[in-house]
């Protein structure tokens, strides 16, 4: 049978068909302009060759066909013209070649069987189709007939013939009853392929009488029924039983039983047969053989093997499959029948032949005037086909001539040929099993190019990957395509592109540079065409954070990311999968931006979990596993064998491991006797071990369970086991742990760990308890006790050694004999003090005292050690007497001297000594008195330093907490230490011991200083104490050569520090120096944030300010020092602002004489108050000067004197002398408005500090201090009339 050419009535037939060339001509998929070239016909759609009717409908036999112009078409019917006009029953379909035939109004389908064939022609060339065999299908009904029940004795074969009625098409067979249900099938009962049903061998149950064969006609959707078949089985018992009656007890009778036998074939019958098949058709080999027991088929192919994949056993293996056979299937097929009683086969010869089947069908073509070509029809069968020609339509010896044409057997070949060399060549291939036909067409075309891909066509590729560009063109003669980059580029060449012939340019690894327009060019001899395309080049997709495998346990949480990279032009969805699948419907599954949260972890999440970044141009992914672990299931199945007396086997089957392998299995019991619901341990095994064998104890009711262990934890305990009791016996072990100690002086308590319940073997424990004393020639005097712990011995004499026995026994015996363990009755306090102690004074801190050890029978006990009472009675150097704190060192042992550390120097001690037994302390001996020498002072309890002058510091100190000795003198060192914290040259002073004061004079003015200062015995220095302190600067602002001890010279010039202090139109600008004498400074400023030049101003001398004037209100300025001749070194920058600009200048009053002198009125009016309120306190009373110090209170203030309560001493400005106590301003420089309402800073403008008629700045000035000041003395401020009166207002 050929094959059904059959393609969709749509445009896509006709460029099928066009595509089928085998010249260099290719028509591409484009239908419009498939619309504009002139094409032959061709058979889109027909009828299949033999086509069976259903004679109740209307007959439609189809013919479709496309070309240009459209084909008309005709019919031939069994040779001849088919004139539709002259039939009334018979119309074609519009723009169709379709026939339909009225059937339904009065047609006969008999009247139209035959042979027809369909024509499709226009101006280049005539089409036809195969012909097509119309036969209407028939459904006749069975012919009647008398069937005779079936008697069949039990064990025989039986065959029912169905023999249906023939019909068009064959029928479908089956069985069934008279309810219609199938009869059932099998090994021993099946259909044949003829319809017949088979019975190997037959049984009771087979009797029925409605054994009934249908036919199913599927054409006319009939079903035909055969008459009921009847059968009855007769079984050897019935049978011996109805022969019985009918003879005499003389006649042999009885039917023999059910016999078995040997196989027998029902089909194929004889021992070989031969079948022939058609190649590509599905081969059917059937063998079904009588027997008892029912016999098994088996199939082989002699000398060779059964196709795999093609073979197929249906109808319990008694029906052999291969679907698509070929000649190769060809050979000898046997079935081999078998039971127990022998065996019988069949050898089926199969050949297979083959109808006509394509090698090389013919193919369409598409010629350019003057080319040349061939048709090639190919064709092979079984036997070979032969091969004929026909062009349009009529056998191409009789077809008009064409000069260009030359059959040369199956090929055609075509030289130089012309538009009227268009037409269409049918090839036929048949032999005496079947035919096929191909139509292929010769269509001649002048065509100038045609360029089909859209302009301006974008391409976007991602980088690095191939980008392919269009340029799909037709043109007859075939044109020529030619590439450029951009719209006045060269010719593209070279290995970095591929050219197709298709006109694709291919750029195998696509880069950014490749970014642009391109042109195609196609041209042939008739004209040329041209198009752009642009290519855009985008980053690739990638995942640079990938999944990572997880393993998580049960009911956790876990998280897997998925962090992408793309371009930015592209937008990208990420799709997670689980396992190649979709997420579960599962509120616990969180898919956020980047990442994929599983919450509450369970065992069906455990997966490969994918996370897939696709964009509109490239797709990545990345995987992970997710392995769920979690503790075991419990083992269960548990298992008791091989029960004995003292062992057990114990097996169970392990649960689920939960993804993290068992490592061991915990064995536990129960005794469920004397122990009931407490589980202790037995054993562990290793985790591939399932089975142990258990020992056991007498007298124990045992259950036991196991527990798995894995490397998350320990599973639930399995199902307990059944239980096992064991037989009673004597005890195996007696109690541990026996121990003989006297609570009392004359009693010895003899304790032990009782067995326990499992431990006993038997009911009625008891325990022996034996003793004697030890060195003594006693009998052991024994007593048996209950199941208890302890057995009291009362009257022995005082710490005398025994020995000890503890037995244990039952109703069944006693245990083996115990080991003995010495005891002693009870201790007493000790009788006798150590004698001939002995002090050894080491040093000032440290002793060693020796004694002589007391005899062990004073010692009346277990000898613990000796106790040292040891206290300070008084220190020699105070002379004082405290509350005494007795110390006490043990000495375990019999050791007999011992150290006595942490001794206080220069003091008389008292000591004594006792022995020490289980039950106490004996008594002490006689107090022993030592003294300990001189050692070094502690550090002095204090060290204050007041009254900082210019040149001056005032120390004060406190005397050692702890002198350790008669204090010699004091020694005092001091060094001065610069900005950068280096320490200059040190000074030392030796100070008199009764000194507790010193004035140190000769200093540096603005000069840090650091003390060390310490005391000192006969026996050396004690730890010293430092502090730190400044001299002060001079109030005029200006600093005088240094002189003195201590001066310490800069490493290298620098300047650091700057300062502002600004008002509404004028600032002082300090600083502090560091570097060589008489430099010569200048000051640069600027408005903040302006690119105008610094300004500069010079300074008179080495001063270390200086104040700008002529500033405009409210404006920010940026300031920096610099010192002329050093290189050109500065400062660094300085921002300040000035104040904002007021309604009317007030004049600064600071500097007018008028303000001076009310000024020193004041003073003499603060000073009267003074007086006033000195005498006000000395009586009790409250004063308001005292509640402004109380309301503001400044860390850094002095406090005043703790013996008067009096204000510290004060000195005017003529004396440069600072407070000595009394208020200072904050260490920033500023005077608080709050701390004193009339202060001078509310008539300087807002100016935080003060200044001279010439602008100086007076307000305190400090280096950079190193530490905090330990007694707020390190302030070094100028006493100005403004701190006084923060200090008194």
């Amino acid at each position: 049978m050929t094959k059904k050419m059959s393609i969709s009535t749509s445009k896509t037939s006709l460029v099928l068909l066009l595509c089928q060339i085998i010249s260099a001509l290719d028509v591409p998929l484009d239908s419009k302009l498939l619309e504009e070239l002139s094409q032959p016909p061709t058979i889109t759609q027909q009828s299949p060759k033999d086509y069976i009717v259903d004679p109740r409908e209307n007959i439609v036999i189809q013919c479709e066909a496309k070309g240009k112009p459209p084909p008309s078409f005709s019919w031939t019917r069994n040779g001849t013209h088919f004139d539709i006009d002259k039939d009334a029953q018979v119309t074609m379909k519009p723009n169709s070649g379709t026939l339909v035939i009225n059937i339904m109004n009065g047609g006969k389908a008999e009247a139209y069987e035959g042979v027809y064939q369909c024509t499709a022609r226009n101006e280049r060339g005539a089409a036809i189709s195969n012909n097509i065999v119309v036969r209407p299908s028939r459904s006749p009904l069975w012919t009647k007939e008398k069937l005779e029940p079936n008697h069949v004795r039990e064990g025989d074969s039986l065959v029912l013939h169905c023999r249906p009625p023939v019909g068009l098409p064959p029928p479908i067979i089956f069985w069934m009853d008279n309810a219609f249900q199938r009869l059932p099938q099998s090994e021993r009962v099946s259909q044949g392929l003829n319809g017949d049903l088979y019975f190997s061998n037959v049984q009771p149950e087979d009797t029925r009488e409605d054994y009934i064969c249908y036919a199913r006609f599927n054409h006319t959707q009939t079903i035909q029924q055969k008459q009921p078949i009847s059968v009855k089985v007769f079984s050897m018992d019935s049978l011996n039983d109805t022969i019985a009656a009918n003879l005499s007890d003389t006649d042999i009778f009885g039917a023999k039983p059910v016999t078995e036998r040997q196989p027998v074939l029902l089909t194929p019958t004889g021992s070989t047969s031969t079948k022939v098949e058609l190649r590509g058709n599905v081969l059917l080999l059937e063998c079904i053989a009588a027997g008892l027991p029912t016999p098994v088929i088996r199939w082989i192919k002699e000398g060779g093997e059964l196709p795999a994949n093609r073979t197929f056993f249906e109808n319990f293996k008694k029906t052999l499959k291969i679907i698509d056979v070929s000649e190769a299937d060809s050979g000898n097929y046997k079935c081999i029948a078998r039971n127990a009683l022998g065996s019988v086969h069949h050898v089926i010869s199969v050949t297979v032949k083959a109808a006509p089947y394509w090698i090389t069908a013919p193919r369409n073509l598409v010629l350019s005037p003057g080319e040349d070509g061939t048709l090639i029809c190919r064709a092979n069968g079984n036997p070979k086909p032969s091969i004929s020609w026909l062009a349009n339509g009529v056998p191409i010896a009789i077809a008009p001539e064409d000069p260009s044409r030359k059959v040369d057997g199956d090929t055609i070949i075509f030289s130089h040929v012309q538009e009227r060399s268009s037409a269409v060549y049918q090839c036929n291939a048949s032999n005496e099993y079947g035919y096929l036909l191909a139509n292929a067409f010769v269509n001649v075309l002048a065509e100038p190019p045609r360029i089909l891909t859209p302009a301006n066509k974008l391409y976007q590729v991602i980088a690095d990957s191939p980008a392919l560009l269009d340029c799909a063109y037709f043109g007859s003669p075939k044109p020529e395509i030619e590439w450029f980059k951009g719209v006045k580029g060269s010719i593209l060449r070279g290995n970095e592109y591929v050219f197709h012939d298709n006109g694709t340019l291919e750029i195998p690894v696509a880069q950014k540079n490749n970014a642009g327009t391109y042109t195609c060019v196609a041209r042939n001899e008739l004209g040329k065409i041209q198009n752009e395309v642009q290519l855009e080049i985008k980053d690739p997709t990638m995942i640079i954070k990938q999944p990572e495998y997880k393993v998580i346990q049960r009911y956790g949480q876990v998280s897997f990311e998925c962090i992408i990279k793309h371009d930015s032009t592209l937008l990208p969805t990420v799709t997670w999968l689980k396992d190649n699948d979709e997420l579960p419907d599962d509120e616990r599954f969180l898919v956020g931006k980047d990442n994929l949260t599983i919450m509450n972890v369970t065992d069906k999440d455990d997966g490969t979990y994918t996370c897939i970044v696709n964009t509109t141009l490239d797709s990545v992914s990345a995987s992970a596993v997710l392995t769920v672990v979690a503790r075991p299931n419990p083992p269960f199945d548990l298992e008791l064998t091989g029960q004995l007396e003292r062992s057990i086997d114990l097996s169970w089957l392990p649960g689920d491991e939960n993804n993290s392998p068992i490592t061991s299995f915990v064995i536990e019991f129960e005794d469920a006797l004397h122990e009931p619901g407490v589980w202790r341990y037995q054993t562990e095994v290793p985790g591939s071990q399932t089975t142990a064998q258990l020992k056991l104890s007498p007298y124990v009711n045992y259950s036991f369970r196991v527990i798995a262990v894995n490397r998350i934890g320990r599973s639930q305990p399995s199902e307990p086991s059944e239980q096992y009791l064991t037989k009673s016996a004597s005890p195996d072990e007696n109690p541990a742990n026996v121990q003989g100690i006297g609570s009392e002086p004359d009693n010895l308590v003899i304790t032990w760990e009782p067995l326990k319940g499992f431990q006993s073997n038997g009911p009625g424990l008891q325990y022996k308890v034996s003793w004697r004393q030890k060195d003594v020639d006693d009998e052991w005097t024994s007593v048996i006790v209950a199941n208890v712990s302890k057995y009291i011995v009362s009257g022995t004499p005082t710490f005398v050694p025994y020995e000890v026995k503890v037995q244990a026994l039952n109703d069944l015996g006693y245990a083996p004999e115990p080991s003995e363990v010495i005891g002693h009755s009870g201790e007493d306090l000790p009788m006798v003090a150590p004698g001939n102690v002995q002090v050894h004074v080491i040093n000032s801190t440290l002793a060693k005292v020796h004694w002589d050890p007391v005899p062990l029978k004073s010692v009346r006990g277990h000898l613990q050690g000796y106790k040292v009472y040891y206290w300070k009675v008084q220190s020699l150097s105070r002379r004082s007497r405290r509350h005494v704190e007795k110390k006490i060192l043990t000495f375990r042992g019999n050791k007999t001297f011992g150290m006595l550390p942490g001794l206080e120097p220069y003091s008389s001690y008292k000591l004594n000594v006792r022995v020490v037994n289980g039950k106490g302390e004996g008594p002490a001996s006689p107090d022993k008195v030592f003294k300990t020498p001189e050692g070094v002072p502690s550090s002095p309890s204090f060290l204050k330093i007041t009254n900082p002058t210019l040149d001056s510091l005032t120390l004060e100190w406190g005397s050692p907490t702890h002198p350790n000795g008669v204090l010699t003198s004091y020694t005092l060192k001091f060094q001065p230490i610069n900005n950068t914290h280096e320490l200059g040259p040190l000074v030392e002073i030796r100070i008199p011991a009764n000194e507790s004061s010193l004035i140190l004079k000769n200093l540096n003015y603005s000069t840090r200083y650091k003390f060390y200062f310490n005391a000192q015995t006969s026996v050396g220095s004690g730890s010293q104490i430092t502090e730190e302190a400044v001299t002060i600067m001079d109030e005029a602002g200006i600093l005088r050569p240094a002189v003195g001890a201590g001066k310490v010279q800069p490493l290298y010039p620098r300047i650091r520090n700057v300062t502002t202090a600004a008002a509404e139109t004028y600032a002082n600008i300090s600083w502090e120096y560091e570097g060589p004498d008489h430099a010569n400074f200048y000051v640069e400023y600027g408005v903040a944030g302006s690119k105008e030049d610094w300004k500069k101003e010079i300074v008179n001398g080495s001063r270390s300010f200086f104040v700008l004037k002529g500033l405009t209100p409210g404006t920010a300025y940026k300031v920096r020092v610099g010192a002329e001749g050093l290189s050109g070194f500065r400062s660094s920058e300085d921002v300040f602002e000035t104040g904002p600009a007021m309604a009317s200048r007030q004049v600064d009053i600071a500097t007018q004489g008028w303000f001076i002198g009310l000024m020193c009125a004041v003073a003499l009016l603060i000073l009267i108050l003074l007086i006033v309120c000195f005498i006000r306190r000395n009586k009790g009373g409250k004063y308001p000067v005292k509640e402004k110090e109380d309301a503001h209170a400044d860390p850094e203030i002095q406090p005043m004197k703790e013996d008067d309560g009096t204000f510290g001493e004060y000195s005017d400005a003529e004396d440069h002398k600072p407070l000595k106590k009394g208020s200072r301003t904050p260490s920033d420089r500023t005077v608080k408005k709050e701390d004193s309402d009339d202060s001078l800073v509310d008539y300087g403008e807002g100016v935080n500090g003060q200044f001279n008629e010439d602008g100086s700045f007076i307000g305190q000035y400090s280096g950079k201090k190193e530490k905090e000041p330990a007694e707020g003395n390190e302030s070094s401020e100028a006493p100005s009339p403004v701190n006084a009166m923060n200090s008194f207002v």
